[in-house]
C-alpha cells in the first residue's frame, strides 16, 4: 500500500509520507506555506509533525487554526488576514473537510481584485472564469480523516453566515497540486468522527453512482469506493489502529470525491441545509436520510443499485441493499432522526425552500421538487 497517483491529481500515498510535506511544498513552488487547520487539531500531535517537518526544511511552521466545523465568511477574511500578514505564497490544507475548504478559500481570495465576492464564484455556470486565475496561491491538501474527499475536489464549501446557507465555490485551480495522503494522520480519530465521515464517503459514491449523468469513468470508481467502504469500515470502527483498513477508507474517500463530477443528488440537497442552520456534522447529516432517499429515487435507480448490491457481495435485490444500509448505519450508531442530531425542532418548511435551491439537486435520478423535499425531512421528525 504505497503508490504515487495522478488522478486527478499527485497523490502521494501510504503511512509515514508526511515526512515529504517539505518536498511537496518545494515542488509545488511554495517557499512560505500557511498551515490551515480547524481549531480541534490546532494543538493536536499530527498537526505538530507537520509544522515540524515544514520548520526542518526552513519553510517555518506558520498555523492559522480559527477554523469553525462549518466554515464561512469571517473565518475566510480571518485567514487572508494571516495569510497577508505573514506573506505568505501557498497554504497546506490539513484536515477534514472544514480545514481543507477554508484553505482553498483562502488560496483563492487572498489577491484577487479588489470588489470580487467569493459569492461571485459559486459553483454556478461560468461564474468561476470571473476569478483571476493566476492570483491563486498553490495548495498541498493532506486530508487527517477519510470522509470529504476535498483534497481532490475542485471545490469548496463555504456558509453564508447572513443567509446561512452553504455555497459551493469551484475554480479548476483549487485542485491542489499535490495531496499527501497518510492514514497513520487518521489513527486518532475519535469513534464517531470515524464513524461520520466513513458515511460521508459512503453518499459520495452512492449518489454519484445514483446520477443520471454519464460519466463512465466516474461511475466506476463510485462502484469500488461502495466497495472499499463495505469491506473496511466497520473494520476501522471496531480496530482504529487497523492502519490497512485506515488506508483503504483514504482511499474511498478520495475517490468518492472524484466520482462526484458526475453529480450528487437529494441527501446532499437535505444535508447542506441542516448544516448551515444548525452546525451538524455533514457525514452523519448525510447519513440521516439514506434509505428515504433510496426509496424516493427506486424508479429510477433499482436495477442499478441490484447491480451494485451484487458487486458488493449482498443478497439479491434493491430492498437487501437498503437493509445493508440501514445495518451499517445501526452499527455506527448514525442517528434516525432529527432530535438523534441534537435538533429538536426544525422549521421543515424552511429547510425544503434552502434545499430546493442546493445544486445537488440537479444530479438526483428523480426531479425533485420543495413538497418532494419538505416530505423527506418530515419522515425524520
Amino acid at each position: 500500500m504505497n503508490a504515487n497517483w495522478s488522478y486527478p491529481t499527485a497523490i502521494r500515498f501510504g503511512a509515514g509520507r508526511i515526512a515529504e510535506l517539505a518536498e511537496a511544498c518545494v515542488a509545488a513552488g511554495i517557499k512560505k506555506p500557511l498551515l490551515i487547520t480547524d481549531k480541534g487539531l490546532a494543538a493536536a500531535p499530527i498537526t505538530e509533525t507537520a509544522l515540524v517537518v515544514m520548520d526542518k526544511a526552513g519553510l517555518g511552521r506558520a498555523i492559522f487554526a480559527d477554523v469553525d466545523p462549518n466554515p464561512n465568511e469571517a473565518n475566510m477574511a480571518a485567514g487572508i488576514a494571516a495569510y497577508k500578514a505573514g506573506g505568505h505564497d501557498g497554504v497546506v490544507a490539513f484536515g477534514g473537510g472544514s480545514g481543507l475548504d477554508l484553505a482553498k478559500m483562502v488560496a483563492l481570495m487572498a489577491h484577487q481584485p479588489d470588489g470580487l465576492t467569493v459569492w461571485e464564484l459559486e459553483d454556478i455556470g461560468d461564474w468561476w472564469t470571473r476569478a483571476d486565475a493566476d492570483a491563486i496561491a498553490p495548495i498541498i491538501a493532506v486530508p487527517t480523516t477519510a470522509g470529504t474527499g476535498s483534497e481532490v475536489g475542485r471545490a469548496g464549501v463555504l456558509t453564508n453566515s447572513e443567509t446561512q446557507m452553504k455555497k459551493i465555490i469551484f475554480h479548476p485551480k483549487l485542485l491542489p497540486a499535490i495531496v499527501i495522503a497518510d492514514p497513520e494522520l487518521t489513527v486518532g480519530m475519535p469513534l464517531h468522527i470515524t464513524a461520520g465521515t466513513g458515511m460521508d464517503a459512503f453518499a459520495h459514491c452512492l449518489e454519484a453512482y445514483s446520477s443520471p449523468h454519464y460519466h463512465p469513468m466516474s461511475q466506476g470508481i463510485a462502484l469500488e469506493g461502495l466497495r472499499l467502504v463495505k469491506d473496511n469500515l466497520l473494520r476501522v470502527y471496531a480496530d482504529p489502529n487497523d492502519i490497512e483498513a485506515r488506508g483503504e477508507m483514504m482511499s474511498a474517500a478520495a475517490m468518492g470525491a472524484t466520482a462526484f463530477q458526475k453529480g450528487l443528488g437529494a441527501i446532499h440537497s437535505l444535508s447542506h441545509p441542516i448544516g448551515a442552520v444548525h452546525h451538524t456534522h455533514h457525514g452523519a447529516t448525510n447519513a440521516l436520510f439514506m434509505e428515504a432517499v433510496l426509496a424516493f429515487n427506486r424508479p429510477a435507480i433499482e436495477q442499478r443499485i441490484e447491480a451494485a448490491g451484487a458487486y458488493l457481495g449482498l443478497p439479491t435485490g434493491f430492498d437487501s441493499f437498503v437493509a445493508y444500509v440501514t445495518d451499517l448505519k445501526e452499527a455506527l450508531n448514525m442517528p434516525k432522526t432529527f432530535g438523534d442530531l441534537g435538533i429538536e425542532d426544525p422549521d421543515i418548511d424552511r429547510l425544503a425552500k434552502m434545499a430546493i435551491t442546493d445544486p445537488s439537486c440537479g444530479g438526483n435520478p428523480v426531479e425533485l421538487t420543495e413538497a418532494a423535499l419538505r416530505d423527506l425531512y418530515a419522515a425524520h421528525l
